[in-house]
């Protein structure tokens, strides 16, 4: 080959999206897009906490029954380390789309996660697949995300419509035991993660013959929401399902206290009902309050991985793993496994190991079956866990199988 077609070949090769590790240092560099100002930035600072731990895992050796943690490193590409590109989309899609597409042609990031909000993954992801760059949602569970015929996005973690599924499930199991649920309450902002939720939740409440006593829809980081509680008072559902981010969750318990109105149950959305932000603002008036999760340290107990990277995450973060860190460590783990299996940074053979993942789930940190994509990238068996706030920390509370407490119901009975 002479000069000429070596240079060609390289420009190619650019194009088609191949990202090559720099073989002196022997690092793989990944893209991390999170809110790290703005609203949400204590999950953005959160995450950090979360992916580094990951990586400690990955690229240290560890007594860990998890993929890669026994090598220093990946021993598929010769004990190349991982490391971390991060980028702030401060909650907003085309500053998100803008990173992306930075990290990417300027870093050379081999690959990319994020994003916690929906609406910025979905540009995000976008932009991987025309630069053919794997795309992990970690946290994201907006259902549409998967459904739009995309081949370089994957997500580990259950969408929304798994989680609302596991919350009427929760609730039917509730009334066969004679708890009155007869109505629930729609509360959702107007990004696409609130809609797509409350659309699941809408159909789910009709098909199981739950009376929609409230339905409303805010404008997200709403100044006000003074008008959309005496609303939900004047309803009164026996649950409240709200889908709301950090702001808007501190802002719609401050607004319940101030009017007086304590809600018979919330069962919530996570997002901001999960959030450390939240509990050191509003924290002593959530009592009761039940979420969807994807984690329970509880299982701990069964595996003792959990309990050890629990302990290596809270000496970095000073707090326990949650819904959203445990997703977000977990989609590094899953990644790196793939990148390791692929024996290359190629986004394509990427790509492939990400669709022939199949992890058991004791091989996990998470209550879930296993780790196994379907053919739109998502893994429809992780399985969803609902924990209720008590005394000041969460206990699981559904599926029986993992549950360690009975439900507190009403919350504030």
């Amino acid at each position: 080959m002479n000069r000429r077609e070596v240079l060609l070949s390289g420009v190619a090769l650019s194009l088609a999206g191949t990202h090559a590790f720099a073989q002196a240092g022997k690092e793989i560099l990944i893209g991390c897009i999170w809110p790290l100002t703005g609203p949400t930035a204590q999950i953005g600072a959160d995450a950090r906490h979360a992916l580094e731990t990951a990586v400690d895992i990955v690229n240290n050796s560890h007594d860990l029954d998890l993929p890669t943690a026994k090598n220093a490193g990946l021993a598929g590409l010769g004990g190349a380390k991982i490391k971390l590109v991060f980028a702030d989309h401060q909650g907003d899609p085309q500053k998100g789309r803008a990173e992306a597409e930075r990290l990417i042609t300027q870093d050379k990031v081999v690959a990319i996660c994020g994003a916690f909000h929906s609406s910025v993954s979905a540009t995000v992801s976008a932009s991987c697949e025309r630069y053919g760059v794997p795309y992990i949602a970690a946290d994201s569970s907006s259902p549409s995300l998967h459904r739009r015929g995309l081949k370089f996005f994957f997500r580990p973690a259950a969408h929304d419509e798994m989680f609302s599924l596991a919350m009427f499930e929760f609730m039917d199991a509730l009334k066969k035991k004679g708890k009155k649920i007869d109505t629930v309450g729609l509360f959702f902002e107007d990004t696409i993660f609130g809609t797509d939720s409350s659309n699941v939740q809408r159909k789910l409440a009709a098909d199981r013959g739950y009376k929609v006593a409230v339905d409303i829809k805010y404008r997200a980081s709403s100044p006000s929401l003074t008008a959309e509680v005496q609303q939900i008072k004047s309803a009164n559902p026996d649950v409240l399902l709200p889908s709301s981010y950090t702001t808007d969750t501190i802002l719609l318990m401050k607004t319940m206290d101030e009017l007086g109105y304590k809600p018979n149950n919330i069962l919530a959305q996570a997002a901001g009902f999960s959030d450390k932000a939240t509990f050191d603002a509003v924290g002593d008036k959530l009592n009761g309050m039940i979420s969807r999760a994807s984690f329970s340290l509880d299982l701990a107990a069964k595996r003792p991985s959990v309990g050890k990277v629990n302990e290596m995450f809270k000496a970095r973060a000073n707090r326990d793993l949650n819904d959203n860190t445990s997703r977000q460590l977990t989609c590094i783990l899953v990644l790196a496994d793939a990148i390791d299996r692929a024996k290359s940074t190629d986004g394509e053979k990427i790509r492939a190991a990400l669709a022939a993942t199949d992890t058991p789930g004791e091989k996990t940190i998470m209550p879930w079956k296993r780790i196994k994509f379907t053919p739109e990238g998502q893994n429809d068996d992780a399985d969803p866990v609902l924990l209720q706030y008590l005394g000041g920390k969460f206990v699981t509370v559904y599926p029986a199988q993992a549950a360690i407490a009975e439900p507190k119901w009403p919350m504030n009975g």
